[in-house]
């Protein structure tokens, strides 16, 4: 399965992003299909360049996008559609955070 999804580039705490598409089990590092942009989340305005015709081909060709990406594509009005959660929490930190809240 195809996936379009974020490629960390960048210095250490400057990260910088490649939009790409790559098999799903395969690492972002080890190689990909296809580079569609490119994001930047430490830039005043989140630079996010992408060849949005390509998206829209990958997309339409079966390729699945991450959560993360798919909420930037949203954002930035490429394709329309709701949200998906990108960041979960697991048992064990709701746990500690209910407890918490109880003392």
């Amino acid at each position: 399965m195809l996936m379009l999804r974020l490629q960390r580039l960048g210095t250490t705490k400057r990260p910088t992003y490649r939009l790409i598409v790559s098999e799903k089990r395969k690492d972002t590092q080890a190689g990909s299909l296809e580079i569609l942009g490119a994001y930047e989340p430490q830039s005043k305005d989140k630079k996010f360049n992408v060849k949005a015709d390509r998206v829209k081909y990958w997309i339409s060709v079966g390729a699945q996008t991450s959560n993360t990406v798919n909420n930037l594509l949203i954002n930035n009005k490429i394709i329309e559609g709701k949200k998906r959660k990108s960041v979960t929490i697991s048992k064990e930190r709701k746990e500690k955070l209910l407890k918490k809240k109880a003392v």
